[in-house]
């Protein structure tokens, strides 16, 4: 019989136009004036006016907060605190990849409880939830608009953190491909590997289950047909909308599974150097896998076979083979080439990565529970 599983997923409505729904919303939630939270970029590309619009329609002001970098530093959510106040805001919405999503909502959190970001670090740190939450992802890949986990950069500390809990599921995500279309192709496949990271973990994860497995599996079967081709026609729909569903599952999965060393030491590494943490993801997987694959060989397998390998005849090492090379071919193949290569890397810098990483919560249910030692090996043969 099945152990018992906790399964939480915002409300989402998926499909053309969906933000058009936004003020709809808005309204539903009580709002008098929605703070949008979003990137230069995302704003250089016209989709808060798109949104703008809509809550005028619907006769709401609004007030706009850009202040967001990559890898949302605790500063820039400390800003958003005081924007949301000085403005008088009662409903967030976020608009744009990963980055604005993770920095909603812990403006949200950080606003309801009066707290310093970096005091939700961890699982269930939470108490009280924040205000309504509208979720309008522009990218394929992060899954922040279903899941409820929160990413910040604590740049005094030069390290990522993770909050995790339930307040950080939004109320509601809407979900549309046809905002994805301006996405560059760098980013779609640094964002796309992000979501196949997120299934593959999903997959293998200590606390997977059944309904995790649904998601997860059929997630990497439409990334691993679609990712290249989203790459080379960005501006065909269909495959647009192919990634963004697969990025929704994957990321209903690892919600709810969580993920294990690929994310721990992205996470690490992509705070101390300020990478992209798609990137980060998509150059670990291959390092992971191999290392990982002895604790989990049946759960890879499986893996294995939505990729497309023919695994009736491996054996395990040889199947291990198989799918670490096949990883890497398929990175390499999306254009994602780059090695993380920081020339001058120091053996007490491999040190404070792996010291981070075995701390992150995503560590916890990475099938092989790794040592000190282990991660400083793993970062050296990355680095």
């Amino acid at each position: 019989m099945q152990e018992l599983r906790k399964f939480v997923a915002p409300e989402f409505v998926f499909g053309r136009d969906a933000v058009s729904l936004t003020g709809r919303y808005a309204v539903n939630f009580g709002a008098r004036k929605p703070l949008i939270v979003t990137d230069p970029g995302v704003l250089a590309a016209g989709h808060v006016d798109t949104v703008v619009r809509m809550l005028e329609a619907e006769g709401l002001p609004s007030a706009v907060f850009s202040g967001v970098q990559a890898n949302p530093r605790d500063s820039q959510v400390a800003d958003g605190m005081r924007y949301y106040a000085d403005n008088g805001c009662d409903v967030i919405i976020a608009v744009g990849g990963g980055s604005p999503m993770d920095c909603a909502k812990t403006i949200g959190i950080a606003t309801t409880n009066s707290q310093d970001a970096l005091e939700f670090e961890g699982v269930d740190n939470v108490s009280v939830p924040g205000p309504p939450l509208i979720c309008v992802p522009t990218t394929a890949g992060t899954s922040a608009d279903v899941s409820q986990f929160a990413i910040i950069n604590s740049a005094a500390q030069r390290r990522k953190f993770a909050i995790i809990s339930k307040t950080m599921v939004p109320d509601v995500a809407l979900i549309d491909p046809e905002m994805t279309l301006t996405m560059p192709p760098y980013l779609t496949a640094c964002t796309g590997m992000d979501a196949m990271v997120h299934a593959i973990e999903a997959v293998v994860s200590t606390a997977s289950s059944r309904i995790t497995d649904l998601h997860a599996l059929e997630a990497i079967r439409i990334i691993r047909k679609a990712l290249p081709l989203a790459i080379a026609d960005p501006e065909n729909a269909d495959f647009r909308e192919k990634m963004m569903f697969a990025s929704m599952e994957a990321g209903l999965a690892f919600s709810n599974a969580s993920l294990g060393a690929v994310h721990a030491m992205a996470h690490s590494i992509g705070g101390y150097f300020d990478l992209p943490h798609g990137e980060c993801n998509a150059i670990l997987l291959e390092y992971i896998v191999g290392y990982n694959f002895r604790a989990a060989p049946a759960r890879y397998r499986q893996v294995a076979r939505q990729l497309g390998i023919k695994t009736e005849w491996l054996s395990d090492d040889d199947l291990a083979r198989a799918l670490v090379e096949d990883l890497r071919a398929f990175r390499e193949s999306v254009g994602i080439r780059a090695r993380f290569d920081k020339s001058g890397v120091t053996p007490e810098e491999i040190r404070n990565l792996a010291r981070h990483a075995i701390v992150d919560p995503c560590m916890i249910t990475n099938p092989r529970t790794p040592t000190q030692s282990e991660l400083e090996e793993l970062y050296a043969s990355v680095l």
